[in-house]
């Protein structure tokens, strides 16, 4: 308890209440959230959960709290006021829903479901009941993200024409091979599109906007895995807009590339660094206008300014508890965490349909085709269980 200094805009406050956090999967990344806590102000870990009681007993010695190996007991047993979901992902939506409609406050890692449809029904559920509902979309603290979005808010670009997002994340047969539920439609729902791709895909919908037709292709092209590892695929918006989007885990270098064409102005987003032209006369206007053969509009390149602030999970986090004791807007709310959602769900649909998808897609075809997809899942055998946190995700 004390005076909170910051480098970072933060309000100067005495911090009068923590919140307690119960954080349920202690498998990788929960660890990493139960150790990521220990420099957050706001914030006291309290209980900690997994159904493998090996997984969790050295945070119980570490952290001095309890430990539980069902979650139920975990939000019932009245030492926690908000709590982290890190399980795979087809337990977010349940876990979460049981532990809002108790009055508990919920940040789910990424993705929150494996549906939109279910999806939806996290996001409803934290309305009714006035709970705060995050989804760990970390990556959206980033300075180069925040200009972006803040570019894209005061309409710097005009109306967007064209989208493009290359966002590939290489991964070894060793890192399929680390744990039975990977890489599976019964474990995880999907491959690189939902497991790797989905924070790219959160900040590709939050700058970009969601569109109204996917036209996917999908495929397993390096791996022995039951699920895709390599998706092309080509947007349609409600504007007219066009738009391309790629992701995998066959190719390295990675290094990520988002491209925003619009009226006024381009943004491009390559390997962390932010890029933005102004057009002195929008396009649209240029071309009608201009009575030269050959011109076209000044364009300017802009040095957008970025400020400094805290990154990460413990952005994330912090914001949270920052939430629930003081009302700061989320950084990731719940209900925009369904966007990445259905967009990868009609990536999935497309390629498996072999022709374009209309957004919102079809929830009923949507669980009846995943459904099948998991009663047909084979099972996977693994010879040891890692869990072991990817350290270039983890920012403390």
């Amino acid at each position: 308890m004390g005076i909170l200094r910051f480098d970072f805009k933060f309000p100067k406050e005495v911090i009068m209440h923590r919140v307690r956090i119960g954080v349920i999967g202690t498998g990788g990344m929960g660890t990493g959230h139960c150790n990521t806590m220990e420099d957050i102000e706001e914030v006291e870990l309290t209980a900690v959960c997994d159904i493998d009681e090996e997984a969790y007993k050295p945070l119980v010695e570490k952290y001095s709290v309890q430990g539980f190996r069902d979650y139920r007991d975990l939000v019932d047993s009245g030492l926690v006021d908000a709590a982290i979901v890190a399980t795979p992902h087809y337990d977010h939506p349940p876990i979460s829903i049981y532990a809002m409609r108790k009055g508990l406050h919920v940040l789910s890692e990424k993705p929150m479901a494996v549906t939109v449809k279910a999806a939806e029904e996290m996001a409803r559920t934290a309305e009714e009941t006035g709970v705060k509902f995050a989804v760990m979309y970390q990556s959206r603290s980033l300075p180069v993200y925040q200009a972006a979005r803040r570019l894209v808010e005061k309409g710097k670009l005009g109306e967007i024409y064209r989208t493009c997002f290359v966002d590939p994340h290489f991964r070894t047969q060793a890192y399929y091979n680390s744990a039975g539920w990977r890489a599976t439609w019964r474990g995880e729902g999907g491959g690189v599109i939902i497991n790797q791709a989905p924070h790219g895909i959160d900040l590709f919908m939050w700058l970009g906007g969601l569109p109204s037709w996917v036209t996917a292709w999908i495929r397993t092209r390096l791996h022995d895995i039951e699920v895709e590892d390599e998706v092309h695929a080509l947007l349609d918006y409600p504007n007219g807009a066009r738009g391309y989007y790629y992701t995998s885990t066959v190719e390295h270098p990675s290094g990520s590339y988002m491209e925003l064409c619009g009226d006024k102005g381009k943004l491009v987003v390559r390997d962390g660094k932010l890029y933005f032209w102004e057009l002195e006369v929008p396009v649209s206007e240029f071309a009608k206008t201009s009575d030269q053969m050959w011109a076209s509009p000044e364009a300017e390149q802009i040095e957008v300014p970025l400020e400094e602030r805290e990154t990460g999970h413990k952005a994330i986090i912090r914001n949270f508890a920052r939430s629930i004791l003081y009302g700061e807007p989320l950084i990731s709310p719940g209900e925009e965490g369904v966007w990445s959602v259905e967009f990868l769900n009609a990536v999935i649909l497309s390629g498996a349909k072999g022709k374009p998808v209309e957004i919102p897609i079809d929830r009923g075809e949507y669980e009846a085709f995943l459904e099948e997809k998991r009663r047909t899942s084979r099972e996977k055998q693994v010879e040891q269980t890692l869990r072991i946190t990817d350290p270039r995700h983890v920012r403390r």
